[in-house]
């Protein structure tokens, strides 16, 4: 059985969300929706939809995004298979249809299991065209196509193994800007990332949506500064020297947006690029690290 677990907090894209549950042609799940102290209560809407599909409802106190994912998923059962669908979100009809189609190609060969996607002005009702990937991909792979703006990437349309999230949990980044992503690098292990693209989500995009507010841009970037530099001491050995190089420019442009680079930043520049070294990188590493001090 899959479970789809919603970290409630909003409710005025909320019905669509139930609405798209409520229209899949295959009603093999069960959801499990969190409430993190909203201001909204939902309990109203959530009483007609009772009987429609089977659903489980729950109140929290807030601490913080990522632990709202964790305390949502606690509500789960024995579940092999979970789906965080936020709040603004919602799926084709045929998206649970489709995962037990795909189920015997992916089952035992896979950690991560993604669908195609499209983006959602929440306002306006525009809708993106249809982003697709590779059927099989490793998660580096995956990664770098994102980092290099060649797809997109969210929480929402990504089922993935309970080992896997037993095992890695997500990172308590800020605002949780990345969690999604460094889950995707670690859940898949040693397996590849398995795309169902015969069906797809709708990526809700407002200004209540954390991707679509122009507020708390220095923790966005507080976050992705964190999130590459974790790739770097943690990770790098999976990217080729290209990637490196990249990864490495952006975490430092990233922490310059807002403020210098502290003397243990540059020291890590330095170990890296030197372990990755070409003339032309080291030079400029070199002059920019000599402008910065003078």
């Amino acid at each position: 059985m899959l479970a789809i677990v919603i970290p409630y907090y909003k409710l005025t894209f909320f019905e669509t969300t139930l609405e798209s549950l409520e229209k899949q042609t295959d009603k093999r799940f069960k959801v499990y929706i969190g409430n993190d102290a909203s201001p909204e209560n939902p309990e109203e809407l959530l009483e007609k939809y009772k009987g429609k599909f089977d659903f489980v409802y729950h109140y929290f106190e807030s601490i913080s995004l990522t632990q709202q994912w964790e305390r949502c998923i606690s509500l789960t059962q024995d579940e092999e298979w979970l789906m965080i669908l936020g709040d603004d979100d919602y799926l084709d009809e045929k998206v649970v249809e489709s995962w037990y189609k795909n189920y015997c190609e992916f089952n035992g060969k896979s950690n991560v299991i993604r669908f195609a996607s499209k983006i959602v002005n929440m306002y306006s009702n525009n809708i993106s065209s249809l982003f697709l990937h590779p059927v099989w991909e490793n998660a580096y792979d995956s990664y770098y196509r994102k980092f290099k703006g060649l797809t997109r990437s969210s929480l929402s349309e990504y089922i993935f193994s309970r080992k896997s999230y037993l095992k890695y949990g997500f990172e308590n980044f800020p605002l949780a800007w990345g969690s999604d992503s460094y889950a995707w690098i670690e859940f898949p292990e040693d397996k590849m990332i398995y795309t169902i693209n015969e069906s797809f989500l709708y990526i809700g995009f407002s200004n209540y949506s954390i991707s679509g507010s122009y507020n708390n841009v220095l923790l966005k970037d507080e976050a992705r500064a964190i999130f590459l530099k974790k790739i770097i001491t943690e990770k790098f050995h999976f990217f080729n020297k290209n990637e490196r190089l990249e990864l490495l420019l952006a975490y430092e442009t990233t922490i310059k947006k807002n403020r210098d680079l502290i003397n243990d930043e540059w020291k890590l520049l330095f170990r890296f690029y030197f372990r990755n070294f070409t003339i032309i990188t080291s030079i400029k590493l070199i002059r920019r690290f000599l402008i910065d001090k003078w």
